[in-house]
């Protein structure tokens, strides 16, 4: 067992796309960080309005409005890391995609190429020529044999294709008997012999 595992490598694009999915998990937790210091600006704020202390509530909602404002940039810094990781993977399936339609077009081309139209009528030609050669073998042969022998040729061959379209009949069947079967009585013999009676003495 080989522990060298083949490792996938690590492209330009994946370095990429990982850096900007780390930069919006850190704008994600800056939000949920700033969701606080808000929540509790506006504690402070009632707090001190409770108070009675005007001003330093104002304080704090200012200072709640600041920490808004940088709330709603990091949405829109979010919003566009989003966008640039999502269009830059689907880049990566059109180049993935048209890379396997560069490969299936080079495909076809060759096959074109093999499958020329030359290459056909060259087959086409090899095939022609081989069943010319073919009937002329079988017209010699006719001329060797004599009448008798081509008629026992046309015979047999006959005889294959009536084999050949009902391979059922194949089955050997018994002969024909020649005579008219006779039928004999026989005479049955009783089953007990008659036994003689023996006199017997009084």
């Amino acid at each position: 067992m080989g522990l060298n595992q083949s490792v996938p490598k690590i492209t330009a694009q994946d370095r990429a796309i990982l850096d900007l999915k780390l930069q919006r998990d850190k704008l994600k937790q800056y939000q949920r960080k700033i969701q606080v210091i808000l929540d509790q600006e506006y504690e402070i704020a009632k707090s001190y309005l409770a108070a009675g202390d005007r001003d330093r509530a104002t304080i704090a909602l200012r200072r709640r409005k600041y920490q808004q404002s940088l709330l709603l940039k990091t949405d829109g810094q979010l919003e566009n890391l989003e966008q640039l990781v999502s269009t830059i993977e689907f880049s990566l399936v059109e180049i993935s995609v048209l890379h396997g339609l560069k490969q299936g077009n080079e495909v076809l081309k060759e096959i074109h190429r093999e499958m020329s139209v030359e290459s056909v009528e060259k087959l086409m030609g090899e095939t022609q020529e081989a069943r010319e050669y073919q009937l002329e073998i079988g017209n010699l042969l006719a001329n060797q044999l004599s009448v008798d022998d081509e008629e026992a040729v046309q015979e047999e061959l006959r005889q294959l294709q009536v084999q050949s379209t009902r391979p059922e009949l194949h089955a050997e069947l018994p002969s024909v008997p020649a005579e008219q079967p006779v039928t004999t009585e026989t005479q049955e013999t009783p089953a007990k012999e008659a036994r003689e009676r023996v006199p017997v003495p009084g």
